[in-house]
């Protein structure tokens, strides 16, 4: 395991050279405020190397505040629970303004977990839309009867010395248990700042929530980002509530890149809830990028990755320019058979998708939703990469 982010820049800021300040101003000079990023094509020097579809893993890095929620008998202490483990996913980020790739249409991302106490879990996600982009994922740990699913469906907009990255979509964590709880989660946006000029970094705002129906709790969360002149990088406060009643029970406060603490406001106590310093990352399995299919996020932008890593800017547009340009002809190809793109592990119905292995899945025989996920999951494709995007 690896510990997280503890550097001595917890808010992991950039000052930007000359030259690559200058690029940046150039683009910007071509957009006007409010204008739609994510037809524009930014300089790779920007790009975290891996793409969106793994980035959203680093919210299943801390399984231990999830796995065991179901034997918790307390509601409160439980959603306390689910809230803690969502928070803890925000602090992995790179320096600066770095972006994961805008995944292809087709694009997919799998991998696996082991955990001390003898359980797996499985991950796969997708790039099911691309105009909108739209990204598909679902996570499982059978033993546990732990479910994580849902789509992001960013926009991208210019402000001026920042670009906002509006968090669309819904992501729920279920507990599959004797419990039968579904939590509903709506996420902050993103800002990257410091773009023309200043300090470059990524900064969460606006609101969030957490809701879980069955159980009549919520949680309004507000990331405050940082003011010109006062105020503190990646503050967040949030509110417990009784939904029916409105009451407040609990209340947050702290740094998502460093401590949260939570208080109780019925007995006024006041505990550590994430300490990101002490935080151990759980690892990922991933296959041998010599093993994974043409269109797996690792294999697809390999050239592009060993590029970014190796400082080779140039080397790193041409790559990302290869798999951007035959993404356009497969789909002017489709255009003009008449052919609909449909998703490999997803079904699509009124513009929500769903997985495909949820299908026929049942928790309550873990040993057979381990067979069943990982045939769905990991098995080989068999298709030419034409019929795969």
């Amino acid at each position: 395991m690896s510990k997280g982010n503890n550097s001595d820049d917890p808010n992991n800021t950039e000052e930007l050279e000359e030259g690559s300040r200058s690029i940046l101003l150039g683009i910007a000079s071509q957009l006007t405020k409010g204008m739609d990023l994510h037809r524009v094509t930014l300089p790779t020097f920007v790009l975290e190397p891996r793409s969106m579809l793994e980035r959203i893993t680093d919210f299943m890095s801390h399984p231990e505040f999830i796995l065991n929620a179901s034997s918790i008998d307390d509601p409160l202490e439980r959603f306390i629970a689910v809230v803690r483990y969502y928070l803890s996913g925000w602090h992995i980020k790179p320096k600066g303004v770095k972006k994961p790739y805008n995944p292809v249409l087709g694009e997919y991302f799998r991998c696996r977990y082991k955990y001390s106490d003898g359980t797996e879990a499985y991950y796969i996600a997708e790039q099911v839309s691309h105009h909108p982009p739209v990204s598909s994922y679902y996570f499982c740990s059978p033993e546990h009867h732990v479910v994580v699913c849902g789509d992001i469906r960013p926009k991208s907009r210019f402000l001026g010395n920042s670009a906002a990255t509006l968090m669309q979509g819904v992501s729920n964590i279920i507990l599959a248990d004797r419990h039968n709880e579904r939590y509903e989660i709506l996420m902050p946006n993103m800002y990257a700042r410091g773009i023309l000029f200043g300090t470059m970094t990524i900064e969460l705002g606006d609101s969030s929530r957490v809701r879980c129906v069955t159980s009549d709790l919520v949680c309004d969360l507000e990331f405050k980002t940082k003011g010109f002149f006062s105020g503190q990088w990646n503050s967040v406060v949030g509110k417990i509530k009784k939904e029916s009643t409105q009451e407040v029970l609990c209340e947050i406060t702290g740094q998502w890149t460093n401590e949260l603490h939570i208080k109780n406001n019925k007995t006024g106590v006041k505990e550590l809830l994430f300490d990101v310093k002490t935080a151990q990352i759980h690892p990922k399995e991933v296959a041998p990028e010599e093993e994974q299919d043409e269109y797996e996020s690792r294999q697809l932008w390999s050239k592009l990755t060993s590029a970014i890593r190796s400082r080779d800017m140039d080397g790193a547009t041409n790559e990302k320019t290869l798999v951007e340009d035959r993404q356009r002809q497969k789909a002017k190809s489709r255009e003009e058979r008449g052919e609909t793109w449909k998703p490999r592990f997803f079904n699509e119905a009124n513009d929500e998708y769903t997985f495909k292995g949820a299908e026929g899945l049942d928790l309550t025989d873990p040993v057979k939703a381990k067979e069943h996920l990982q045939q769905v999951i990991f098995a080989k494709h068999t298709g030419s990469g034409e019929d795969s995007c």
